[in-house]
């Protein structure tokens, strides 16, 4: 494998990467973790808002606290890589719940892609420019709901979560 061809990997990588990292910070409501995504002056474009990196976390905190959970799993992932600057298309789903239960606005799923620029500054890959785009929305009702079969690690949305346990 020549070396450009390398570096191109190692590049699609890092930019995958950054979009778990912002999955993950957004799932555990690590803000400070959200904004190391994006460049300070990316702007961002999601339903019912558009703005500035800054803007955006402030934006997005109390309503992602709103929910009991989250979960974003991304799928297909496609990074086409000019120079220091890349195109990044990720498709993804998202589970929110909360309480009530019966409240569609609190418990839905959607389908998303998140439609990226990224630029390289100094070695580093973040988000310039993300366009998340709502492919649909389906609503979860209590009915579908069920107990925890039994005892085992629980997931929260801060730093009591397995994740950050020590892995020696």
């Amino acid at each position: 494998m020549k070396k450009r061809e390398l570096q191109i990997l190692l590049d699609k990588q890092e930019i995958y990467e950054v979009v778990l990292r912002y999955c993950r910070g957004i799932d555990r409501v690590d803000m400070d973790l959200v904004r190391s995504c994006y460049w300070p002056k990316a702007v961002d474009h999601h339903t019912g808002f558009t703005g500035t990196r800054d803007q955006y976390v402030t934006w997005v905190e109390p309503l992602v606290r709103g929910f009991t959970g989250t979960m974003h799993l991304v799928g297909n992932h496609l990074v086409e890589i000019e120079g220091n600057v890349a195109r990044s298309e990720t498709y993804g789903t998202a589970y929110h719940w909360g309480e009530p239960a019966k409240d569609s606005r609190r418990n839905f799923v959607s389908g998303f892609r998140y439609v990226d620029k990224f630029e390289r500054r100094k070695g580093v890959w973040r988000i310039a420019r993300r366009h998340a785009v709502r492919e649909w929305t389906l609503r979860v009702g209590e009915e579908q709901r069920l107990e925890r079969e039994g005892e085992g690690p629980v997931g929260s949305r801060d730093s009591a979560d397995p994740l950050y346990l020590s892995i020696d």
